[in-house]
């Protein structure tokens, strides 16, 4: 999967006033429903487009408004007729579009590729499945399928209005289609649900993703997003927040998200109030994705070095959470999410708010000893210690002896604490769609075309 960050150099604008007499009194976005751009959970939205539009409309210190389109077509009508400002959808920069749109600068890159189902043959060419593949209209997809058409003119294909590129990737899964395309990036997301799909053939080169504006557009705007990118850079906010959505789904592991899906249906039924009752303020699915990193939710779990139960909790620490058997499945989960609370108030003040989490549970791995060494790693390469991005792209230097001889606590298995974070994210990620297809029939949903307003923004009325 390619999903690498662009840094390069952006030219800046004449610096935004206040004053401006083009400042607008809203800047309305438009948007598709989709695990990277947008989606709702707990009724919240979440997605890197959605939190960039949400940190634009602070650095400009404009309200925003969000309204997800249901399809590509209508999404584009709307910044045609000016019912939007900004696509910020996860939209590919491609030649034909740049006729039409301006386009900011990079968010990040994904290669097209061909999706097929595990078993089924990966073609050698599109020649091969003339006729069995079939993508979203007016997708950057349908552009390269028409260009290879031109050149191959018995070459057939289809295009679908109706459904958008999540749909299709389920019904490959479903074996109700052999092929479709779609991005690197989205195949390594859906990956996590429909862990049949496999990528075959990549049917062109890299492509960068970037917001979309109309060439008619008040250039007030286009000011304020150069301005505003080379903030997001400067600070590593972007950097952080492509981690925070692909950073830990590079991996990917047939059987073992078999297993978990399966363990989710058969075993999470019996512990889920218990994950429930004692998570607190922590995501009942995240700290159940932690327990199933420790011991696939088997109660009487026991590893090699004598750590024991659903949290697999060590002697000690099930001493200090007042643990006194840690076989039993409801003490040990409410001693280690008593634990994990106890880590993550003992971080320094200065990791943010939203990147607490990740450093928590890689010191509930090699504990906080071990953590701050790594940070003071990374501190020392000149990197930020209170990014998890930077952090653990040094954490295996624990296992060198020319780095781990000159910290404080010496040797750890720090690319371990890289994976188990990792791995825990991913599941989190599952259950979090899983639970959201067993959602209860009478609970209302907001429907897409409906716009959302984040508490910080002002809709206009």
């Amino acid at each position: 999967m390619t999903s690498s960050l662009l840094v390069a150099c952006v030219e800046i604008a004449e610096p935004i006033t206040a004053e401006s007499p083009q400042k607008p009194i809203v800047v309305r976005f438009g948007t598709l429903s989709s695990p990277a751009s947008y989606q709702l959970r707990n009724q919240n939205p979440i997605g890197i487009d959605y939190e960039l539009a949400k940190e634009f409309g602070e650095y400009v210190d404009v309200p925003i408004k969000i309204t997800p389109f249901t399809s590509l077509e209508t999404l584009f009508d709307a910044l045609q007729n000016h019912e939007i400002d900004i696509i910020a959808a996860g939209l590919t920069r491609t030649a034909l579009r740049e006729q039409q749109w301006i386009f900011g600068p990079p968010l990040y890159e994904v290669t097209p590729v061909v999706v097929h189902r595990q078993n089924h043959r990966s073609p050698k060419s599109l020649a091969e499945i003339s006729g069995d593949i079939t993508v979203v209209k007016g997708s950057n997809h349908a552009e390269l399928l028409h260009q290879f058409q031109r050149s191959n003119p018995n070459f057939q294909w289809q295009q679908s209005k109706q459904l958008d590129t999540q749909q299709l990737l389920r019904q490959v899964a479903n074996h109700e289609l052999k092929y479709t395309v779609t991005d690197s990036t989205s195949l390594a997301l859906a990956q996590r649900y429909y862990p049949s799909l496999r990528q075959g053939l990549e049917i062109g080169d890299s492509e960068s993703v970037a917001w979309a504006l109309d060439k008619e557009r008040d250039p007030w705007l286009i000011s304020a997003m150069l301005e505003f990118w080379n903030s997001e850079l400067r600070t590593g906010r972007l950097q952080r927040l492509e981690d925070k959505y692909f950073g830990h789904v590079q991996r990917f592991d047939y059987v073992d998200t078999m297993a978990f899906i399966r363990a989710v249906e058969s075993r999470l039924p019996k512990y889920k109030a218990m994950f429930q009752r004692y998570a607190g303020d922590i995501d009942w699915r995240r700290f159940a994705a932690i327990s199933y990193q420790e011991s696939h939710w088997n109660p009487k779990a026991k590893s090699p070095t004598g750590v024991r139960g659903m949290m697999m909790l060590t002697q000690p620490t099930a001493r200090r959470m007042n643990v006194t058997n840690r076989l039993d499945p409801e003490q040990s989960i409410r001693g280690g999410s008593n634990y994990l609370k106890q880590l993550i108030r003992r971080l320094p003040k200065s990791i943010p708010e939203d990147e607490k989490g990740w450093f928590a549970l890689a010191a509930y791995n090699i504990g906080l000893g071990h953590l701050e060494d790594a940070r003071v790693i990374t501190q020392r390469a000149g990197k930020d210690p209170n990014s998890w991005r930077d952090v653990k792209k040094h954490l295996p230097l624990l296992r060198q002896k020319e780095y781990y001889q000159k910290t404080r606590y010496g040797y750890a298995r720090g690319d371990e604490a890289v994976h188990y974070v990792d791995n825990i994210r991913r599941y989190y990620d599952t259950l979090v769609w899983l639970d959201s297809q067993q959602a209860p029939q009478g609970e209302p949903e907001r429907h897409l075309d409906t716009p959302v307003v984040p508490a910080t923004a002002v809709a206009p009325e």
